[in-house]
Order: structure tokens, then C-alpha cells, then sequence
């Protein structure tokens, strides 16, 4: 696991490549981040802090969605705009996202299911919201669109790295005796069958 080779890319089972290279965060952050904006703007109309909301496509549909009773039970539930809910996680996806090395699928799985975690929750609910606009509420928001479409695109770009972590874990579990190696597994302490399980998910590719 700790060794390198000049000249290979590191690949991670099951991918044919690292699910925790920068290549593959660095997208996220942007997009988690220009959902952050999207869903902070949106949050400002919700919070009376600014009087209308620019759709190109929908006229006054975004302030009909945004003011509806579906999104009033949710702010009911949650003591918060929906818009202001998905601005907080938006941004826990960029810091979970910069967080950690190229490597931290095996090093820190905690961090790497906790990222996990709030990724694909918010993209369930984004779904569910964009259902509920067509089906309950009768109108269309374009940039509840768009936000919506960018978390389906965190999820798909997040999916890869939280699989292999659980499968990581998974084996450990399936490995060892008692939870000692499972445990310090999970948490990226030192332990002889993690190692060894980690060492038996990595290959190299050559690269020119």
C-alpha cells in the first residue's frame, strides 16, 4: 500500500483507476460548490431577503414551487428553508470532497462514508423534490432543476470512492475474527490484516 511506482497509475478494486485522486474530487468540489450559490440564492427568496427569483424558462414558476405548501411542511419540519438545508449540504460535499489524501479510501474510510453519506441523501431528496414539483405542485423551477441535476452528478461522481471503502471494510470484516481489525479499519489505524486486504485491492497500469 505505502510503496510507489514510477511510471504506473494506481488502480483500486474494483475501478481501473484511483476513486480518490484529485482528478476525481476536484470535479466534485466545483459542482458541489455552484450548487452551494444556486441553493444560497434560492434560500435568500425563501428567508424574504430578496423579492423575486430569475427563471429563464418557468416565469413565475420558481417562486410558486419555493412558496408552496410542500416546500412550507419541509421548512415546518426541518425549522429551515429547504434551499438554506441543501446550501449547508452542498458545502459539506466541497469540504468533505478537499479533505484527506489521494489515498483515503484506505487511510480514512470513516471520512470517506461520511462524505458518502451526505452526498447521496441529498441527491434522494433533490429527486424526490423534483417529482413533487411536477406531480403536487403543478410548476417547474429552473434552478431547483439544476441543483437537482447536480447532485445525481455527485452521487455518480462520489459513488465509485464510498464503494471502495465498503468493500475495503467489508473484507476486513470478512477476514478477521473479532472486530479489533474491522474497527482500527475504519478509523485508519495500523493493523496487519488491513494492510494485507488493502495491499490485495491495488494494482498498477502502466501508463506512457
Amino acid at each position: 500500500m505505502r510503496k510507489k511506482q514510477t511510471g504506473n497509475q494506481l488502480q483500486v478494486e474494483p475501478w481501473h483507476r484511483n476513486p480518490s485522486s484529485w482528478a476525481q474530487r476536484i470535479p466534485i468540489c466545483v459542482l458541489a460548490m455552484v450548487g452551494t450559490l444556486i441553493s444560497s440564492y434560492l434560500a435568500l427568496y425563501q428567508m424574504g431577503l430578496i423579492s423575486s427569483v430569475w427563471d429563464p424558462f418557468f416565469g413565475d414558476g420558481s417562486e410558486r414551487v419555493l412558496d408552496s405548501d410542500v416546500s412550507e411542511t419541509m421548512r415546518a419540519w426541518l425549522r429551515l428553508p429547504d434551499a438554506a438545508l441543501g446550501a449547508i449540504a452542498y458545502l459539506g460535499d466541497a469540504i468533505f470532497g478537499l479533505a484527506g489524501s489521494t489515498k483515503r479510501w484506505y487511510y480514512r474510510p470513516w471520512l470517506v462514508i461520511l462524505f458518502g453519506i451526505d452526498v447521496i441523501p441529498l441527491g434522494i431528496v433533490s429527486i424526490i423534490l423534483v417529482i413533487l414539483q411536477g406531480t403536487v405542485v403543478g410548476y417547474w423551477c429552473f434552478l431547483c432543476l439544476v441543483s437537482a441535476l447536480i447532485s445525481l452528478v455527485l452521487i455518480l461522481l462520489a459513488f465509485d470512492e464510498v464503494w471502495s471503502s465498503l468493500l475495503l471494510l467489508k473484507k476486513v470484516y470478512q477476514q478477521s475474527e473479532g472486530r479489533e481489525a474491522f474497527w482500527a479499519c475504519f478509523w485508519g489505524k495500523p493493523h496487519p490484516l488491513v494492510e494485507s486486504v488493502g495491499a490485495e485491492m491495488v494494482s498498477y497500469r502502466y501508463v506512457a
